[in-house]
C-alpha cells in the first residue's frame, strides 16, 4: 500500500468533488497556460502575453491547486469540520470566471475588462481565505504547517488587493498621486504572490509531505533550518514585498537576504529527508528530486543579484535567467509530485478504503499509470533543463522549439494521466466532480460491491 495519512482523519475531508474539482480545473489552467507560453516568441496575441501566460500558471494552476488542497487537508490535518461546502465549491468557478475574463483581456488587449477580472479574483480568493481561515480559527493548538498556511492566506489578500490596483491602473491613472509607481507596485504585488502566498504554503506543506512520505524525521541541523525558515521567511517577504514597494533598497536587500537563506536551508532539509526515504521511490519523491535541486541552485544563483540591487526589475524572480528555475523547477514540480499523490489519494480514501478486509483493492499507487508517469517525467525535466539554459545562453530556435515541446507534451501526459486515475477509480463520473448537476447522489466515502469495482482495477 502507498503512504497513507497515519496520524490524521480522512472521515474530517470533505466531499470528494471539492478538491477534485479544484485540481482538474487547475489541470486544465495549466495546458492552455503551457500552449500561451510559446506563442510570444512568434508574436500572436497582444504584447501582454507574458503577462496572461504568467497568471494563467501562477494564478490558474498554482493558486487554484492550492485552494483545493487547503480545502482538502486543512480540515484532514488540523481534524475540523470544513467551514463552509459552499464556499468552497463557490469559490473555483469565482476565480475561474475571473481570472478568464482577466487573461482574454490581456490577450486581446482589452484592457477595460482587466478591473472586471481582477475584481472577480480577488472575490473567489477572498472567499476561500475566509473558509479556510474560519476553518483553521478552530483548529488549536497550531503546528507548523497550519503556522504556515495561515500566514499564506494573510499574503493572499495582500497581493489580490495590490493586484485589482494594478488591474485598475491600466486604464485609470491612479498612481499619479499616490506615493508608490505602478511599477514598484508591480514588483510588491509578485513578490507576495510568489514567495509570500505559494512559496510560504508549499514549505507549509512539506514539513508534512516530505516526512510523511519518506517516513524519515527531521533531526540533527533539519531543526534549525525549521527555526530560521519559519521566523526569517515570512519576515523576509513582508521586508522584500515592502522595500520593492516603497523602493528602501536596504529594507528590500534584508528581506531578500532572509528569503534565500530560507530556501537554501529548505532544500538541505528535503534533500536530507529524500536522502534518508525509508520507502520505495514513488512519482511524488522523483519531483520532489528536481525541487530540492532547484532549492539550492536558485538562492545560490541569485544571492549576487539581490545583494547589489534588490530593487531592479529585471531580478523580480530572482537572477536574470533564474524565473524558471524558481516558477518550474520548484514551484511547479512541487505541484506536479503533490499531486501523483493527493489526487490517487482522495479517490483511494472515497473508492476502496471501506472494502479493505472484504476484497482486493488496488494500492494508492497502483491508480496512475506508472509508464506515462515516467514519460511525463523525462519530458518535463528535460524541458525545464533546455528552458533554464536558453534563459542563459543563445541557442538555436530549434532547441528552443524543442524545449517548449517537451514541457507541452510532458504537461499533456501528466493531465492525461490524473484524468484517467479519475475516470477509472472515481465514485464520481468525471463530468459529475467538475458539475453539481452530474454527480451522483451520495458523494462521500462510498462501498462499492465486487461486481461494480472489479472493472475499474488497473
Amino acid at each position: 500500500m502507498g503512504a497513507i495519512l497515519g496520524n490524521i482523519d480522512a472521515d474530517q475531508s470533505p466531499p470528494l468533488t471539492v478538491p477534485l474539482r479544484h485540481f482538474l480545473v487547475g489541470i486544465g489552467f495549466l495546458l492552455v497556460g503551457a500552449v500561451v507560453g510559446p506563442l510570444s516568441a512568434i508574436g500572436v496575441f497582444s504584447a501582454t502575453l507574458s503577462l496572461a501566460h504568467v497568471h494563467l500558471l501562477l494564478a490558474g494552476w498554482v493558486c487554484v491547486t492550492i485552494m483545493g488542497a487547503m480545502t482538502q487537508f486543512v480540515p484532514v490535518w488540523s481534524a475540523v469540520e470544513l467551514h463552509s461546502r459552499r464556499l468552497a465549491k463557490t469559490q473555483l468557478w469565482i476565480v475561474t470566471v475571473g481570472l478568464a475574463v482577466f487573461a482574454i483581456a490581456l490577450l486581446t488587449g482589452t484592457y477595460r475588462w482587466l478591473p472586471v477580472g481582477g475584481v472577480v479574483m480577488l472575490l473567489g480568493f477572498w472567499v476561500f481565505v475566509y473558509n479556510v481561515g474560519r476553518t483553521l480559527a478552530s483548529a488549536r493548538p497550531w503546528d507548523v504547517t497550519e503556522r504556515h498556511f495561515a500566514i499564506a492566506l494573510g499574503f493572499f489578500v495582500l497581493l489580490t488587493t495590490l493586484g485589482v490596483t494594478l488591474a485598475i491602473g491600466f486604464v485609470s491613472p491612479v498612481f499619479r498621486s499616490w506615493p508608490v509607481s505602478h511599477g514598484s507596485v508591480r514588483l510588491a504585488h509578485a513578490t507576495l504572490a510568489v514567495y509570500g502566498a505559494v512559496l510560504t504554503t508549499v514549505f507549509g506543506a512539506l514539513y508534512q509531505l516530505a516526512t510523511m512520505f519518506t517516513q524519515s524525521d527531521l533531526h540533527g541541523i533539519d531543526h534549525a533550518i525549521q527555526r530560521l525558515e519559519e521566523i526569517g521567511f515570512p519576515i523576509g517577504v513582508v521586508a522584500l514585498a515592502g522595500g520593492r514597494l516603497f523602493e528602501i533598497g536596504l529594507v528590500a536587500r534584508v528581506g531578500g537576504i532572509l528569503i534565500l537563506a530560507s530556501v537554501l536551508g529548505f532544500g538541505v532539509l528535503l534533500a536530507r529527508r529524500l536522502y534518508e526515504a525509508q520507502v520505495p521511490w514513488t512519482p511524488m519523491l522523483s519531483r520532489y528530486v528536481v525541487v530540492a535541486t532547484a532549492m539550492v541552485l536558485w538562492p545560490l544563483w541569485t544571492g549576487v543579484y539581490w545583494v547589489r540591487d534588490p530593487l531592479d526589475p529585471t531580478t523580480l524572480f530572482g537572477a536574470p535567467g533564474s524565473v524558471h528555475l524558481l516558477a518550474f523547477g520548484l514551484i511547479g514540480f512541487v505541484v506536479l509530485g503533490t499531486l501523483y499523490h493527493i489526487i490517487p489519494f482522495i479517490i483511494w480514501v472515497h473508492r476502496y478504503s471501506d472494502l479493505l478486509g472484504l476484497e482486493d483493492v488496488p494500492m494508492i499507487d497502483d491508480l496512475y499509470d506508472d509508464r506515462l508517469a515516467a514519460a511525463d517525467f523525462a519530458l518535463l525535466t528535460v524541458g525545464l533543463g533546455i528552458v533554464v539554459l536558453t534563459d542563459v545562453i543563445s541557442l538555436p530556435t530549434t532547441v528552443s522549439v524543442v524545449g517548449g515541446g517537451a514541457v507541452i507534451a510532458g504537461a499533456a501526459i501528466f493531465a492525461a494521466n490524473m484524468v484517467l486515475v479519475v475516470r477509472r477509480h472515481s465514485p464520481q463520473p468525471l463530468l459529475g466532480i467538475l458539475f453539481d448537476r452530474f454527480a451522483v447522489r451520495g458523494d462521500g466515502k462510498q462501498s462499492q460491491t465486487g461486481a461494480e469495482s472489479s472493472h475499474l482495477q488497473p
